[in-house]
């Protein structure tokens, strides 16, 4: 799959490597962290007052693209 972007391939490149200087437990961190950010926002984008169980198929849904499997 082809993707757009507007970063040259210089920078993407130093980001990269920024990215990997760190260490693997640091960057396993900025992963969890960057999930809970899209997890807050997921949330916060779906209607108030749903049942627990309703919240749980529709975040599923909106985080991964697919209904929950059961």
């Amino acid at each position: 799959m082809s993707h757009m972007t507007n970063t040259s391939t210089e920078i993407a490149e130093l980001v990269r490597q920024k990215l990997m200087a760190r260490s693997a437990e640091e960057r396993f961190l900025m992963g969890v962290r960057m999930f809970d950010a899209a997890r807050a926002m997921a949330l916060a984008s779906l209607p108030a007052g749903l049942s627990a169980e309703e919240l749980k198929r529709q975040l599923f849904q909106r985080l991964y693209g697919q209904p929950l499997p059961f």
